[in-house]
């Protein structure tokens, strides 16, 4: 199966018909269908590694201030406890907690109800512990390789440029988060990562806070930015990646998301 890190940005993308959505509808039809899904999401943040377990996750609105026709948004895809078994097997250097609690949250689900609209697919999420350096997130992606041979398609789920704290909006513009700018600093960023990305440079990328302080303003939590060193470190030699949705937003956002195959 290929491999997607993909920009969620606003939860709004998974009710709003935009170039982001409207892009993860199209892979949605054009991708292989998956046997399942496994989603590496920015937003479960745990104290070692868990992986949702339970037969029918939740769909969790974690988030405030938004439209009530978000709140009332369901996924309910079904999960994969045997999935999730395999999953504790294959990562051999850390223990992975089977966890019935969490569910599926707006990092996961708000990019699969447009690409796959009929929530019939089954979906697991691996937790970020967020404690750790991104050397270790990358070396811990690598031990799922082998889901990708069973028809498992991994999803990282993040945003490689996402500084909230200085997103600058445009109440009266109807696009919301999505209107594209992006201040100088985050472009410098995005423009070095996306470099490094294409040069397959990943030990540079797994150590980003040495990368400049650019980069420490578009990476200034860590949540946002692990899922990506999961995919990257998917990528075999033989593949490419293909960048799309590579669009600024908000000033201090990108969207910028890629497909490894």
């Amino acid at each position: 199966m290929p491999v997607l890190f993909v920009g969620h940005g606003s939860p709004m993308n998974a009710i709003e018909d935009n170039p982001f959505s409207q892009e993860w509808r199209r892979l949605g039809e054009t991708l292989p269908r998956p046997k399942a899904i496994l989603c590496i999401s920015a937003h479960w943040e745990t104290r070692g590694v868990g992986v949702t377990a339970m037969p029918h996750p939740r769909t969790i609105h974690d988030f405030g201030g938004f439209p009530r026709e978000l709140f009332a948004a369901q996924y309910p895809a079904p999960g994969n406890p045997e999935l999730a078994a395999q999953v504790q097997s294959v990562i051999q250097t850390e223990p992975v907690i089977l966890d019935d609690a969490w569910g599926l949250d707006h990092g996961c689900w708000s990019v699969l109800k447009p690409m796959f609209p009929a929530a019939d697919i089954p979906v697991v999420q691996l937790s970020l512990d967020t404690r750790q350096p991104g050397s270790w997130h990358y070396s811990l992606g690598k031990e799922l390789l082998s889901l990708r041979d069973q028809g498992i398609l991994i999803l990282a789920s993040g945003n490689i440029v996402h500084n909230l704290g200085r997103v600058r909006l445009n109440f009266d513009d109807p696009r919301g988060f999505n209107v594209p700018f992006a201040f100088d600093w985050a472009t410098e960023a995005s423009d070095l990562f996306k470099k490094l990305i294409m040069e397959d440079r990943h030990a540079e990328l797994a150590d980003y806070l040495s990368l400049g302080s650019a980069v420490r303003m578009a990476v200034p939590t860590p949540e946002h930015y692990l899922p990506l060193l999961y995919a990257l470190a998917l990528k075999q030699a033989d593949e490419t990646v293909t960048l799309f949705n590579d669009q600024a937003v908000a000033g201090s956002l990108t969207m910028t998301s890629l497909l490894i195959q």
